[in-house]
């Protein structure tokens, strides 16, 4: 039902992304999500309260954010498609464009890639230190390329098929319950405290929205990289995340390097275990990585043709 908006705002994303002109002058629509989970965050996270009350304030906070988000974005579609007639779906594409970040993911991936490629290791630094959590002060080059292959990798389940998954199940409210939760993970859903009680919906019902989304993508990288099924299949499970193993885990077999391994965060080294083998990434591997991400994306594209044309057949 849902395709051909999906498709249209894949179009537009591509073409333009998220411009920084728009972004300064009217924010993102996630960042309405983030003051929501912050100011509930604020106000029910109280240290005095036992565990399993904090956990269920976290559920509670979780109720409100996805319910209200829900709400509008169905009350939003259904007027649309009420009352717009012919212009319906090319709203409801402008309206849904904003959830997809296909073309932002690689803009801020290529600056990192050009920078190592031709030596200033600074520069690649401070680039990928602006996508990545992990202290980058001191990574080598082979440091600098993991961590910008991983993260466009990973992102790309997050940021491309997980939003288009659920915008073509949902409409509007697919996609951006589906945002609410990826942002509440990223804000509250961390296992240290004072969030590892109050985050734990958070993580919980994200790895759930993840769970077949994460696994389309790293089908989408594999088949994209021609290769990769053996590492994907043996390695996916070396994450940390049930979900983000299975891209990054493609993306290593595809390209043929080591990704993850040990990674340094706020000083403190942890020993994370490497996913696929071979040799080291570099500037070369963040290249093909950037192809095989482009080519991934178009592989969805025509994934969500398919299924357009298959409904018309059948209809």
């Amino acid at each position: 039902m849902f395709e051909a908006v999906a498709l249209g705002a894949l179009v537009i994303d591509a073409l333009v992304g998220w411009p920084g002109w728009l972004y300064r002058g009217i924010g993102h629509p996630v960042g309405i999500f983030a003051r929501v989970i912050g100011t509930l965050e604020q106000r029910w996270n109280r240290v005095e309260l036992r565990p399993w009350r904090r956990r269920l304030a976290g559920l509670a906070g979780m109720a409100v954010l996805l319910l209200g988000v829900g709400g509008a974005a169905f009350a939003v579609q259904a007027a649309i498609t009420r009352l717009a007639g012919d212009f319906a779906t090319l709203l409801l594409m402008v309206l849904a464009w904003p959830a997809l970040a296909q073309r932002s993911l690689y803009e801020h991936f290529r600056p990192v890639r050009q920078a190592l490629g031709r030596g200033d290791l600074a520069t690649a630094r401070r680039a990928v230190a602006m996508i990545v959590g992990r202290d980058t002060a001191r990574l080598d080059g082979a440091g600098v390329a993991r961590a910008g292959i991983e993260s466009l990798a990973e992102s790309f389940c997050d940021g491309v098929i997980a939003p288009l998954f659920w915008l073509v199940l949902g409409g509007l409210p697919g996609v951006w319950i589906y945002k609410a939760i990826n942002t509440a993970d990223s804000l509250i859903g961390h296992p240290e405290p004072p969030l590892r009680e109050y985050g734990w919906a958070a993580a919980r019902i994200d790895d759930l929205a993840n769970l077949v989304p994460a696994r389309l993508s790293a089908v989408l990288v594999c088949i994209a990289g021609g290769r990769g099924w053996g590492v994907l299949w043996r390695d996916h499970a070396r994450h940390a995340s049930p979900n983000a193993g299975w891209p990054e885990a493609a993306m290593a077999g595809a390209l043929g390097v080591r990704l993850a391994g040990p990674v340094v965060y706020d000083g403190v080294l942890v020993d994370k275990p490497w996913i696929g083998d071979g040799r080291e990434a570099d500037a070369a591997a963040m290249r093909r990585a950037g192809k095989i991400y482009i080519g991934a994306c178009l592989l969805a594209w025509l994934a969500v043709e398919l299924i357009k044309g298959g409904r018309t057949w059948l209809a």
